[in-house]
């Protein structure tokens, strides 16, 4: 019964911010790293972003530095992705995953997506 749901996304212009979140259950919330991906038409799956159980490290890749933020809520069972200045390059299908502890390293759940689309 382990479950990712993702919802905020939508449409923005360019510039624009959204909200993602990533509400889980059915595990220990606290003791996975979650992790944003995204994947875009005729591009690989990217990782965007991830977060220490503690939520005291976290990681991004360099396309999205400096204006995405992940952040979660561990009473809420529920991980963000804060986007600011988005492009239209930024479009794309976001999901998010969690990813078990030691030993179970190889433990993923997903979710099923929520588009994004900057758009003018």
């Amino acid at each position: 019964q382990e479950q990712l749901v993702e919802s905020g996304g939508g449409l923005v212009q360019p510039g624009g911010s959204l909200r993602l979140a990533c509400a889980a259950s059915g595990f220990t919330f606290s003791s996975f790293v979650m992790k944003w991906y995204r994947q875009a038409p005729g591009k690989e799956r990217q990782l965007v972003a991830n977060i220490n159980g503690a939520g005291g490290s976290t990681n991004y890749a360099s396309s999205v530095k400096g204006r995405f933020t992940i952040s979660r809520d561990n009473a809420k069972n529920t991980v963000y992705l804060q986007m600011n200045s988005l492009q239209p390059e930024d479009t794309a299908v976001y999901v998010c995953n969690a990813q078990g502890p030691s030993p179970y390293f190889d433990t993923h759940y997903w979710g099923k997506g929520t588009l994004v689309t900057v758009s003018s």
